[in-house]
């Protein structure tokens, strides 16, 4: 067993396993079997060149397959200086555990190329890209049943599409090549609802949290997100959307917004969607009217501000055990990975906060992209088949009741109740399904077993039950 305890600050990788190991102890399975779930199946470093300007570059890599209980396995792939085979290993477990959490049939993986993606130009990174995906091909690392990529920091659906592209250039006779990756863009066979799903997913799971009387209660706090004030940390793909669909849809209150170049605060609320425009227009969200300014030195400290919901969704190891006494938030929602170390996490119970676990949190992603991944191997669009149907049973409904009543509705009322489902919406639904169901499963554990008493050893106690099942189901070949 290893160090629960460790007498340094723990990394990224070892705050993953510490917390595997505070769950492992509550399902009484076999110490072996716990060793299979625990370690990582296949890691694959990679280092190829790739010409820059008149300059050669080698270029390092890696794409880890953290578990086979079940195939393909899944899991994005990030651009960032700071990738290393720790991190990616890291991201990988975290994967498996997440699928398992929401029932994505998926074992976990990662990848990760060493670059800054802002320093290259589109050219050289389709060049880089396309490189990293035909060492994938290579090494039999990449295709629908076998290990499907989508995007992660510093990607996205260009990149995606690049590596649609290569990966059918090699199997052109794969009928199911779409399926290789996710996260493409619409029109190269990707899914409507994608980009915004990881943020959608934690407003569902924030949402669900807040819903809890007897838990809000115990926070001091009211139940229902409306008029919850929220501090979030980054405004990338994910803290955006998480900031927009929980002002719009939520009647939540942004008061702190925290990034690279500093951070803002207003207790009485910033609109989110000025503040992006704002960004855009000048590059920073310093000098957002009515709001307090923090510069780029004491941009962490935004991690500190009064409010009720915490969301750091920047990167990881954010929330340590120098700044965890600090945190007066009474939630946390963990939408990047791994923003709090599990050193500083046995700080923030003890004072009584609840950690919504990115295990958990952060699943939108991955189930979305299962939902593509699902479009790509059926050749179909979510909703084409039914849709006209279901306007047409509810336009009759209408009907029905305007005859039986002698009333009549508007043709807005009309529309908004005859209409039949678009693939947006059922995108959204599936997603909402399922960040509820996750959810209730985990606090279910959490309330039977007395001896746990977070959600993230919950989730993690739940993931590892069902992930056990599996290879217990498939024994041992040969």
């Amino acid at each position: 067993m290893i160090d629960l305890e460790p007498k340094s600050q723990t990394s990224f990788y070892q705050s993953v396993q510490n917390y595997f190991e505070k769950a492992a102890q509550h399902t009484g399975l076999h110490r072996g079997l716990l060793d299979q779930i625990r370690e990582c199946n296949a890691v694959y470093q990679i280092r190829f060149p790739v010409k820059v300007g008149n300059e050669y570059k080698v270029i390092e890599a890696y794409r880890v397959q953290h578990s086979h209980h079940r195939t393909p396995t899944k899991g994005g792939i990030r651009y960032s200086n700071h990738v290393n085979q720790e991190e990616v290993m890291a991201l990988a477990t975290l994967m498996t555990y997440k699928c398992a959490i929401v029932d994505v049939p998926f074992g976990g993986a990662k990848g990760g190329v060493k670059i800054n993606p802002w320093e290259f130009t589109p050219s050289q990174l389709e060049k880089i890209t396309r490189r990293y995906t035909t060492e994938l091909i290579r090494r039999n690392m990449i295709g629908p049943s076998v290990d499907v990529p989508a995007p992660d920091y510093g990607t996205g659906s260009r990149e995606m599409a690049w590596i649609y592209d290569t990966y059918r250039t090699f199997k052109g006779d794969d009928i199911d090549a779409a399926g290789c990756v996710t996260g493409k863009p619409v029109n190269q066979s990707g899914i409507r609802g994608r980009t915004e799903a990881t943020g959608r997913g934690v407003f569902y799971g924030i949402r669900e949290a807040c819903d809890q009387v007897e838990d809000m209660k115990k926070l001091g706090l009211e139940p229902g997100i409306a008029g919850k004030k929220i501090v979030l940390q980054g405004l990338g793909n994910v803290g955006s959307y998480t900031a927009t669909i929980s002002q719009d849809e939520g009647d939540a209150i942004i008061v702190g917004v925290g990034e690279v170049e500093g951070a803002i605060y207003n207790e009485n609320g910033i609109d989110i969607h000025e503040l992006l425009k704002f960004r855009k227009e000048t590059g920073s969200i310093l000098g957002f009217p009515g709001a307090q300014n923090l510069d780029k030195k004491d941009r962490t400290r935004v991690l500190e501000f009064e409010c009720d919901i915490l969301i750091p969704a920047a990167l990881e190891n954010q929330i340590t055990t120098e700044n965890a006494h600090r945190i007066k938030a009474k939630i946390i929602a963990e939408a990047a990975n791994g923003p709090i170390t599990s050193m500083a996490e046995e700080v923030l119970l003890k004072n009584g906060k609840l950690i919504i676990p990115d295990v958990y949190l952060n699943a939108g992603g991955v189930t979305v992209s299962y939902f593509e991944w699902l479009k790509n191997l059926s050749h179909m669009r979510f909703g084409r088949m039914e849709k006209r149907f279901n306007q047409q049973i509810n336009q009759n409904l209408v009907d029905l009741i305007e005859r039986t009543t002698g009333k009549s509705v508007t043709d807005r009322e009309r529309m908004m109740v005859a209409r039949g489902a678009e693939e947006i919406d059922l995108v959204r639904s599936g997603l909402e399904e399922t960040m509820i169901t996750a959810y209730q499963q985990i606090r279910e554990i959490m309330m039977r077993k007395r001896k746990v008493e977070d959600l993230r050893t919950a989730s993690f106690v739940s993931a590892i039950n069902k992930i056990s099942s599996d290879y217990l189901s498939l024994g041992i070949f040969p």
